[in-house]
């Protein structure tokens, strides 16, 4: 039996996601325009929180669909869009970041940074294959593009891929974080891959 009462609970729900989605860059916002507290280096701070946040959201972006298959909860795929383009966001934070305080708009520094730092080619890629994802995030374009809207979003695992990879080369050593995140990605392109094997196995009827 469904209760009137709690139809307005999923609207809430997205609410309250896309406002913790926000949390990151008010805290990072606050901190640099009221307290000043973003500690010597306040542009390598904006820069690994935006990055850490993007690729944090881009994980969850990627979570979604796993969990829907193994708990049957179909209405969270309600919140892969919002989750999907608050990585996006992050992410032109973070390059913003890079184009502005680090090169200044200079465009043969960024081209030569990306092309002699293998770091930062595989964070340009990665934000590159999230571009046409963003793009085509809307309900009209999913209609537009039928079949292929799925396949072209397959390119998400790449740009997970080179995100994590990005990361674990700019910090040059193995912490947790670089663990954490790589441990991550693995499990969910692993469960990614079990369910679409199990999926398609025929289904035999038993004979009786």
């Amino acid at each position: 039996m469904r209760f009137p009462a709690f139809r307005w609970f999923p609207g809430f729900l997205k609410v309250l996601t896309f406002l913790a989605c926000l949390v990151p860059a008010a805290s990072l916002a606050h901190r640099a325009f009221v307290t000043g507290d973003l500690g010597i280096n306040p542009v390598e701070t904006l820069t690994h929180e935006t990055g850490q946040w993007a690729l944090r959201l881009l994980l969850v972006t990627l979570a979604v669909t796993p969990i829907r298959r193994l708990t049957g909860w179909n209405r969270v795929i309600a919140f892969r869009r919002m989750l999907g383009l608050s990585a996006f966001f992050y992410a032109i934070l973070h390059l913003s970041i890079w184009v502005v305080f680090d090169h200044y708009f200079t465009l043969s520094t960024m081209i030569e940074d990306i092309v002699k730092r293998p770091f930062i080619t595989m964070g340009t890629l990665s934000l590159l294959l999230m571009l046409p994802l963003a793009l085509t995030s809307t309900t009209w374009a999913i209609r537009k593009l039928g079949k292929r809207w799925r396949q072209l979003h397959r390119l998400v695992y790449l740009s997970a891929i080179a995100a994590v990879v990005h990361f674990i080369w700019k910090e040059k050593v193995i912490i947790d974080e670089t663990v954490t995140y790589a441990a991550i990605l693995a499990a969910l392109l692993g469960t990614r891959l079990l369910l679409a094997l199990r999926a398609s196995r025929p289904n035999v009827s038993r004979k009786m």
